[in-house]
């Protein structure tokens, strides 16, 4: 089948094919006469491997480390890793730093504008819908802040909606 079969049969594109191609994870079956790739069924599942790997977090290099093995993996059970080593542990240890990264990430940024979670912010909204914070006394006359006072700006923290801390820059 021709480049453009093959890339509908697998669910890709022609250009992936051919990307695939240059990195050394795919080699069609042949040309035909006038030059165009030529790929068989093992090429379609071939594919289906390479893009299934690329989706669980494996970058066409980790694939090309273990291009020639690749087949292996069309074998029905697919054969499990050995010694728990090479591109799939590099992987899954990427992966952890990078979650370990991004959980560290997440904690400063909440720590800095006191959001902790998405439930601890619609518990406090349900807290707030539950018992209405007293407002101001309409009879009494307002009261500008201090800053307001002094001629500066001042930062507060209101909630805005959904409950979430957010920030104001109130300038006088």
């Amino acid at each position: 089948m021709r480049i453009g079969d093959a890339a509908a049969a697998a669910g890709t594109t022609p250009r992936a094919l051919r990307f695939y191609e240059q990195r050394g994870l795919l080699t069609p079956q042949g040309r035909s006469p006038s030059g165009q790739r030529e790929y068989g069924p093992a090429d379609v599942t071939r594919i289906r491997i390479i893009r299934d790997l690329l989706a669980h977090g494996f970058t066409v290099e980790d694939l090309r480390g273990v291009a020639d093995r690749l087949h292996l993996l069309a074998a029905t059970p697919p054969p499990t890793c050995g010694s728990g080593g090479g591109v799939v542990a590099h992987r899954l240890s990427a992966l952890d730093s990078e979650i370990a990264r991004l959980t560290h990430l997440r904690q400063a940024l909440a720590h800095r504008t006191g959001i902790t979670t998405p439930a601890a912010a619609q518990a406090a909204e349900e807290a707030a819908e539950a018992k209405p914070e007293p407002g101001p006394d309409p009879q009494a006359e307002p009261e500008p802040d201090r800053a307001a006072k002094a001629g500066r700006s001042s930062v507060g923290a209101v909630r805005g909606a959904g409950g979430a801390r957010t920030h104001t820059l109130d300038r006088s």
